[in-house]
């Protein structure tokens, strides 16, 4: 009985192993295509936003207006593609950090607020691209292995010394 289910069990490990690209792609492709949909509309009307960023008392509401609705539109295609991931995530995430700071800090009365802020929810998948990058099926991946770049994982582990 304890053979079969330590069996089942390394079955199961082996296929997620194969799988695990899987996982970043789908968040990077739903996440990119949510980011660069929502650049767009703001592009669309950017009237409107423009007007919203008055009414919050952001400066320079028109540049600032376009900046976000262009890195919005840009950041999300990048992100999607797997592009850049990992710069593309740095701005994103100022872009956010902007959001909370002149925008819905205003409405925050403690902890248990901010951290159920969807900007921040944002900034902790930014910063997991930032981190661990776009995933294996990514045009990142694709650029790497095309310019021949070795990356940490593909080294030979190192002996440890005692």
């Amino acid at each position: 009985m304890r053979e079969s289910l330590i069996a089942c069990c390394n079955a199961a490990l082996r296929f997620l192993k194969r799988v695990d690209w899987l996982g970043p792609l789908v968040v990077r492709v739903v996440f990119g295509y949510f980011w660069f949909e929502t650049g767009l509309a703001k592009l669309q009307n950017l009237d409107g936003f423009t007007a919203r960023f008055v009414d919050w008392g952001v400066p320079f509401p028109g540049f600032n207006a376009a900046l976000s609705a262009w890195t919005e539109l840009i950041g999300g295609a990048f992100i999607l593609l797997g592009l850049f991931t990992r710069l593309t995530a740095i701005p994103m995430i100022i872009n956010m950090l902007v959001a909370i700071a002149l925008v819905v800090i205003k409405k925050v009365g403690g902890l248990d607020d901010f951290v159920e802020l969807d900007e921040v929810v944002y900034i902790l998948i930014f910063f997991w691209l930032l981190m661990a990058g776009p995933g294996k099926v990514s045009l990142d991946a694709w650029l790497v292995r095309w310019l021949g770049i070795e990356t940490p994982a593909e080294r030979a582990p190192v002996a440890a010394s005692v």
